[in-house]
C-alpha cells in the first residue's frame, strides 16, 4: 500500500546547475528542463521532463544526455554516500526506513520510537565549554557503580520526565584512561573480549579521558534489542548486529559530572559521540505522552521504557527513584540452585530449579525448562556439575516438604548446585503462591552477585510528587 516504501539510501550527493541561462521556473512549468550534476558518483548533464500530470500527480523523468556515464563498480553502487553501508546492513539496521503513507503528527511518537532506536545525528544545543568544565570536582576516570532505575507499575503523573527506550542487554560503563580504553560490567568485569571490536569503535569518541554509561544490546531482525540473542552471539551460535547505546556520561576530561544535572550530561555526551558511526549510538529521548509510548512499545514487542528526571543528579550505585523503569513484559534475574533430570529425548537435564533472596533467605521460585537448544544445555550442564552439592540450597524446599509441582520423590532425583549462578528468565506472571508462570530460560548474566537477585516488586508511584 506505499510508493516506494521500505528501507533507502542516501545514494549520491552533490551541487547542479541549470545549463545556459535557463529559468528553473519556466522549465518547471513546461514540464522539461536541463542540469549538470556534480555528484560524488553522477556526474554530466541530465534532463528533467514531465511525463503526466493528471490531477494532484506531478511525475517526472529523469534521463542521461549529452554522452554516457562511465558505470560504477557493483561495490561502490551498493555503498551509502554518507555512511559507507549497503543496502542490507541499512535494512538490518533499520534506521532509514521510507512510509509515504506515514501517519500525522498525532501520531509522531511512533516515528519517534524508531528514532530513538537508532539516533545518530546532531542537535544544534547548547554545550558545556572545555573552560567549563574546570568549575567542576577533579576525577580520574575510573568505575562508578551504576545508578539504578526502579520497577513501577505505571509513568507518574507529576514531575519533569524524560523516556528513553529500556534496552534488553548488558550494561556497560566505558572507561577511557592514558589511552586505554575497557568496558565494565555492572560488577567490575571486563568486556573487552567478551564484546570484541567494541573498544576499538570507542576509540571514534571524541575525548581523550571519560567515563560513559551506557548498554551492550544484540538487535534482531526486527531492531529489537535481545538478551537470548546477545547470548547466543556469545555461543557462536548466531549472528546479529551488536550496538552500543550511550546514555550518560560520568567523567570528562578528569572532572566528574556526577553533580551536574542529567540533561546537562547528556547534551555533553552528545557532542563527544560520533555522528556516523556503525557501532555507537545516542539512546535519545523518546518524548510524547509516555503512556501512548508504552502502547506503541508494547506493540513492537519491545522490553519497556526508562524514565529520568531532567535534572536529577547521578547516584551512584542507589535506586532512589530518580530513575524508574515501566516493564512492557515480565523478565528478571534469578539465581540457579540444581536441576531435573532429562526426560523423553532431551539430554543433559530437564529444567533449571531458580530462586531468588527474600529476607535474608534463598527461597524456590519455580522450574524453567524452556528456552534452551542443544548447545545451552550442554554448557549449563558442564557449569552445574562442577558446582554440585548434596543438598537443596532453598530455605523452603527440601525433599522433605515436595511442592510447587515437584513430588518429595522427584526431589530426591534433582541435581543440587551450589546457588552462584545467575540466569535471565522471562515469564507471564507470577502466581498468588510467588511462582513463576510460563517462564523461558534467556541466557546467563555475569554482570550481577547472587546475594542482589530479589524479587522485582512494582512500586505505585504514579500519584506522588518527586
Amino acid at each position: 500500500g506505499q510508493y516506494g516504501g521500505g528501507t533507502v539510501m542516501v545514494w549520491d550527493r552533490g551541487t547542479y546547475e541549470v545549463t545556459h541561462a535557463e529559468s528553473p521556473l519556466a522549465g518547471l512549468r513546461a514540464g522539461k528542463f536541463h542540469v549538470i550534476l556534480h555528484g560524488e558518483k553522477i556526474q554530466g548533464e541530465w534532463a528533467l521532463i514531465r511525463i503526466k500530470n493528471e490531477g494532484d500527480k506531478n511525475q517526472w523523468l529523469l534521463m542521461k544526455t549529452g554522452g554516457g556515464m562511465k558505470p560504477l563498480s557493483a561495490k561502490r553502487d551498493d555503498q551509502s554516500v554518507t555512511s559507507g553501508r549497503t543496502m542490507k546492513q541499512i535494512a538490518s539496521d533499520r534506521d532509514a526506513e521510507w512510509q509515504s503513507n506515514r501517519p500525522g503528527k498525532k501520531d509522531s511518537f511512533k516515528a519517534r520510537i524508531a528514532r530513538a532506536a537508532s539516533s545518530k545525528g546532531k542537535k544544534k544545543r547548547e554545550t558545556i565549554e572545555p573552560n567549563g568544565l574546570g568549575k567542576l570536582p577533579k576525577a580520574r576516570a575510573a568505575f562508578v557503580e551504576p545508578m539504578k532505575p526502579r520497577l513501577v507499575e505505571e509513568p507518574p503523573t507529576a514531575g519533569d520526565w524524560l523516556y528513553e527506550l529500556k534496552f534488553d542487554g548488558i550494561r556497560a560503563l566505558v572507561i577511557k584512561n592514558r589511552g586505554k580504553i575497557e568496558l565494565l560490567s555492572r560488577n567490575q568485569n571486563n568486556l573487552n573480549k567478551r564484546f570484541l571490536g567494541m573498544a576499538s569503535a570507542c576509540a571514534a569518541i571524541a575525548a581523550d579521558e571519560y567515563v560513559i554509561d551506557s548498554e551492550v544490546v544484540a538487535l534482531d531482525d526486527e531492531g529489537r534489542s535481545s538478551f537470548q540473542l546477545l547470548q547466543n552471539m556469545e555461543n557462536a551460535s548466531e549472528r546479529a548486529p551488536l550496538l552500543l547505546y550511550a546514555f550518560d556520561l560520568l567523567q570528562l576530561g578528569g572532572r566528574s559530572l556526577l553533580g551536574l544535572p542529567l540533561v546537562e550530561r547528556r547534551e555533553a555526551l552528545r557532542e563527544i559521540l560520533p555522528e556516523e558511526n556503525d557501532v555507537i549510538r545516542f539512546s535519545d529521548e523518546l518524548g510524547g505522552n509516555p503512556k501512548l509510548l508504552l502502547q506503541e512499545v508494547e506493540r513492537r514487542g519491545l522490553e519497556g521504557i526508562v524514565g529520568k528526571q531532567r535534572r536529577s543528579l547521578y547516584e551512584a550505585g542507589r535506586r532512589s527513584g530518580a530513575w524508574i523503569k515501566i516493564k512492557c513484559v515480565n523478565e528478571q534475574e534469578f539465581v540457579i540452585g540444581g536441576f531435573t533430570p532429562p526426560a523423553g529425548a532431551r539430554k543433559y537435564f530437564g529444567a533449571l530449579l531458580v530462586g531468588h533472596r527474600e529476607g535474608g533467605k534463598f527461597v524456590f521460585a519455580g522450574k524453567v525448562g524452556t528456552g534452551f537448544n542443544e548447545k545451552s544445555l550442554a554448557t549449563l550442564h558442564r557449569i552445574l556439575v562442577k558446582m554440585k552439592i548434596d543438598h537443596s540450597p532453598f530455605d523452603d524446599l527440601s525433599a522433605r516438604t515436595g511442592f510447587a509441582g515437584l513430588t518429595p520423590g522427584e526431589l530426591r532425583r534433582c541435581t543440587w548446585a551450589r546457588p552462584q549462578l545467575i540466569c535471565q528468565v522471562k515469564f507471564s506472571e507470577w502466581t498468588h503462591d510467588g511462582k513463576l508462570r510460563q517462564p523461558v530460560f534467556l541466557g546467563l548474566r555475569e554482570d550481577k552477585k547472587p546475594a542482589g537477585i530479589k524479587r522485582e516488586k512494582a512500586a505505585a508511584i504514579s500519584k506522588r510528587k518527586r
